[in-house]
């Protein structure tokens, strides 16, 4: 599939808005999917094309948190290696099952989230006691990892919430290791995809041009603002991506939910 230089162009303007979403609070692809499916480029495809671009924004960003000491990747590398192989499973089994019945729960869950960040009196830039170990922790990451694979809108925000309601970690560093999490279920579900031959490289290099470099600035606006941008960045994008999930007409998740 050949794109003009102009869409080109519009698609990376989207790459570099949902780099500088995305790295602070998740949500990037509801900027990207639709601009590529606005672009005419399948569904399918859209989808591996953006798995390019956010894998390659969210390494960038995963660079800008550890470079600042944000990150912890040996103390964390069971949740991200869960991360990575519960992808691999949803992408599997994506291929092979309707995502229907996850999609249902989706709009939920994301409400949840956003209630979450709206009325805990907790939330700091300061880390807190940990409330369950490793091994528990990489389950609960491997599950939002298989549901990266298997559907996919979300998931940064889940990650962050996972390692700050149970993980004890600041709001910031909560963030980064979502990062982390978040590349390793992108690559995974990239690698699965480009088995497939779904990716369009040209568009998905360009967008990760542009992807990375809102990222990088996302990331130290995150580590600059810290909880103040984060906290109301998040809740915003919960209840986005829950509304465009259910009034998007032209949307796949509004197709599996009401047909």
């Amino acid at each position: 599939m050949i794109l003009s230089p102009e869409i080109i162009a519009f698609l990376m303007i989207a790459g570099f808005m949902a780099g500088v979403i995305d790295s602070m609070a998740g949500g990037g692809g509801l900027i990207t999917l639709p601009a590529l499916m606005a672009a005419g480029v399948p569904p399918v495809g859209a989808v591996a094309t953006n798995k390019l671009q956010s894998s390659l924004g969210t390494f960038g960003a995963c660079i800008a948190y550890a470079r600042a000491g944000h990150m912890d990747l040996k103390t964390y590398r069971w949740p991200i290696i869960a991360a990575f192989a519960g992808s691999v499973g949803g992408a599997w089994l994506v291929q092979r099952v309707s995502p229907s019945i996850l999609a249902g729960l989706m709009p939920a869950l994301l409400i949840a989230i956003a209630a979450y960040f709206t009325f805990s009196p907790k939330i700091s830039d300061i880390d807190r006691h940990q409330r369950i170990g490793i091994a528990s922790l990489s389950l609960l990451i491997g599950g939002i990892g298989f549901y990266d694979g298997f559907f996919g809108p979300g998931a940064g925000a889940f990650y962050t919430t996972i390692f700050l309601a149970l993980g004890g970690l600041s709001l910031l560093r909560s963030t980064a290791q979502a990062k982390a999490a978040n590349f390793a279920s992108n690559l995974a579900g990239l690698l699965t995809m480009m088995v497939g031959g779904h990716v369009l490289w040209i568009v998905g290099l360009a967008m990760a041009v542009a992807n990375i470099v809102g990222a990088q600035i996302g990331a130290r606006l995150a580590m600059r603002f810290g909880s103040r941008l984060i906290r109301p960045l998040l809740i915003v994008m919960s209840l986005a991506l829950t509304a465009k999930m259910l009034l998007d007409p032209k949307n796949p998740i509004h197709l599996y939910l009401f047909g």
